[in-house]
């Protein structure tokens, strides 16, 4: 069994979920947001969520620890701001000696629903069927786990092909 931080970068609110994996089956363990306070300096909020994800990582001990890629739009401000969340996403888990891994949006899409062009609705309801128990106090925090079961299936399919390669 391993237990796998999924994490939704933002500056104002990131998504965080926290899920154990055994084999095919899934339980969830815990999820919610860690918000900044959009008045603050962007340093300010960077050491909030850096110290938030933190205390997660010492509260809840994952194993491992997974971090959507940063979506890239026209507003080049808000593109940088998110990624400076996202530096400290894989910072957190890192510094604590966890092994990060990336996916992209339509990976972890197809990896919960089915299709990479699938509605955030539509993957909250699958995370909901997936993890019985999941609070989603935000559509941020249903990110979050989708990216924990992600690098589950992942994980879980390149232990399949490590034991069938000659």
């Amino acid at each position: 069994m391993v237990r796998v931080l999924g994490v939704d970068p933002g500056l104002r609110f990131t998504g965080w979920g926290l899920i154990e994996a055994e084999g095919g089956r899934l339980r969830h363990v815990a999820d919610g947001v860690i918000a900044t306070d959009a008045a603050d300096s962007v340093p300010t909020r960077l050491k909030a969520l850096h110290d938030g994800l933190a205390a997660l990582i010492a509260r809840h001990t994952p194993e491992e620890a997974a971090v959507e890629e940063t979506y890239v739009n026209r507003n080049g401000a808000a593109t940088l701001k998110l990624g400076y969340a996202r530096g400290v996403a894989l910072l957190a888990p890192a510094l604590a000696g966890i092994a990060v891994h990336e996916y992209g949006a339509l990976t972890v899409k197809r990896s919960v629903v089915g299709t990479g062009a699938a509605a955030k609705e539509q993957v909250q309801m699958m995370v909901r069927r997936l993890l019985p128990g999941a609070t989603l106090q935000r559509a941020d925090a249903a990110d979050a786990l989708a990216v924990a079961i992600c690098h589950a299936h992942h994980r879980a399919s390149r232990r399949v092909w490590a034991s069938v390669a000659p």
